[in-house]
């Protein structure tokens, strides 16, 4: 692994510097004082903020832009052949990727690192938004734009960088952690770990590897086993052993209330975010929170103005009666705790367009979403996004329509390949009262807008 020490000030060029990842690492680097240049196939509005930073971006990929540079950082997206890349290796400058410059950002603000299969994005944010309202000015890097942060990351002059720890290429095994958090653990990315054993115990090496407070989910199945496995860990939740647990939960439309017993005495959480998923994301937050020496009564203050993050659970608009949400759940847990969310908010109808996420996820997972969808009146399946996977034979969205209905044969399920199709479909099946959820990681996000608009035009005839 390359490293780089960031104790001093650095110029460094980035590859692919739009993207959420690399975009937010262009952003910490350039407010701790390092002179930062980077490129992408387009421009985007990530560009345009990290410009106002200063730093200096071009549109597409050309070896001039490989200036006079200490290193180039690049994106898992960007191939070896590509111009900047091709230019630095001829040089001899050092080629690093996220799994390198984590441990370098690391070595600077010990990190407060958030785990898990899903629910990382909101547990990271809600722990940046609670450590600063209870004093710790804390730097942040997260995977989604968070409005009551404003963006996705922030170098700030507290003790620690809080990071959405990412297990899909290892790199949430980046340290040194000064504390941890592991909301879930369930089979994914098995691509890269080579089966669960693998990233059970990756989970155990992440967990056991971090210098101070361990805290683990004691509601989810996995998380639960690693916390007995892990020496001094601490968990959360609704399950009556729980170190911080949860007590009268009340959930509604547009958040929840709940009480959480630790052992310095008990706070009272509201949240302006809804579902119980949420509620426990909160509560794995002031867990860590506490366990640092915080006080949980400020840090649950805080997640009081929480409003969420880009594309959890996020309202996209309202047209002719009709609600539209965009979540990103994309796998079966996620999927049921989404709508889940969606039924507790006292909509006369749920109807859900699930697309499914890359061919390997699929077809590891088909299986396991004959349940999730229980919450649905309705249900639309499109085919599969593959986020740049070679499709593989035999493996459609159709394998998730056909589990769904072998289990439960009278459910409301349209099977419809084209987002194109389904906009048609849901023009003319939403009434008013309804709630429609786009879910999924892929472009399913783009169909709330275009539905937005149909449902509007509908209303004027």
């Amino acid at each position: 692994m390359t490293t780089l020490d960031l104790g001093q000030p650095r110029s460094i060029h980035i590859v692919a510097v739009g993207g959420a990842g690399m975009s937010g690492i262009a952003t910490l680097l350039a407010e701790s004082g390092h002179r930062v240049t980077g490129s992408d196939q387009s421009g985007s509005d990530s560009l345009d903020r990290l410009s106002a930073l200063g730093v200096a971006t071009w549109i597409g990929h050309d070896a001039a832009h490989v200036g006079d540079v200490d290193a180039v950082a690049v994106s898992t997206a960007v191939a070896d052949d590509n111009p900047e890349v091709v230019e630095a290796r001829r040089r001899g400058l050092p080629i690093l990727r996220r799994i390198d410059i984590l441990p370098s950002l690391a070595a600077v603000r010990p990190l407060l690192s958030v785990s898990g299969t899903h629910g990382k994005t909101t547990t990271t944010s809600m722990l940046t938004v609670a450590m600063r309202a209870a004093g710790e000015d804390v730097s942040y890097l997260i995977g989604a734009a968070v409005p009551v942060l404003g963006g996705a990351a922030a170098h700030r002059s507290g003790r620690f960088l809080v990071l959405e720890a990412d297990e899909s290429d290892g790199s949430f095994l980046s340290g040194p952690r000064a504390g941890a958090i592991v909301t879930n653990v369930e089979p994914d990315h098995l691509e890269y770990w080579g089966g669960f054993d693998a990233l059970n115990a990756a989970f155990v090496q992440f967990l056991e590897g971090t210098e101070g407070p361990r805290v683990a989910c004691a509601d989810d199945p996995g998380s639960a086993t690693l916390a007995r496995r892990v020496t001094g860990c601490v968990t959360y939740g609704q399950a009556q052993d729980a170190t911080y647990r949860m007590a009268d939960l009340t959930l509604g439309p547009d958040g929840s209330t709940f009480a959480l017993h630790g052992p310095g005495g008990a706070v009272e959480v509201r949240l302006a975010v809804p579902g119980a998923h949420n509620a426990t994301n909160a509560a794995g937050a002031l867990a860590l929170l506490a366990e640092t020496g915080l006080d949980p009564a400020a840090g649950a203050a805080g997640l009081a103005t929480y409003t969420g993050v880009a594309r959890r659970f996020e309202r996209r608009g309202e047209a002719d009666g009709v609600t539209v949400v965009d979540d990103y759940a994309h796998l079966p847990t996620e999927v049921r705790a989404a709508l889940a969310a969606g039924r507790s908010g006292g909509w006369g109808r749920v109807v859900a367009v699930f697309q499914p996420h890359r061919y390997s996820r699929t077809a590891e997972l088909w299986a396991s979403f004959a349940d999730a969808f229980g919450d649905a009146d309705v249900l639309v399946v499109t085919d599969i996004y593959g986020a740049g996977e070679t499709p593989r034979p035999g493996v459609s969205g159709k394998l998730i329509v056909d589990a769904v209905l072998d289990l439960h044969p009278w459910r409301r399920l349209a099977w419809m390949p084209t987002l194109d199709d389904v906009a048609a479909y849901l023009a003319g099946e939403l009434r008013p009262g309804d709630l429609c959820m786009t879910i999924g990681a892929g472009d399913v996000t783009t169909l709330g807008p275009d539905l937005i608009e149909a449902l509007a035009a509908r209303g004027r005839q």
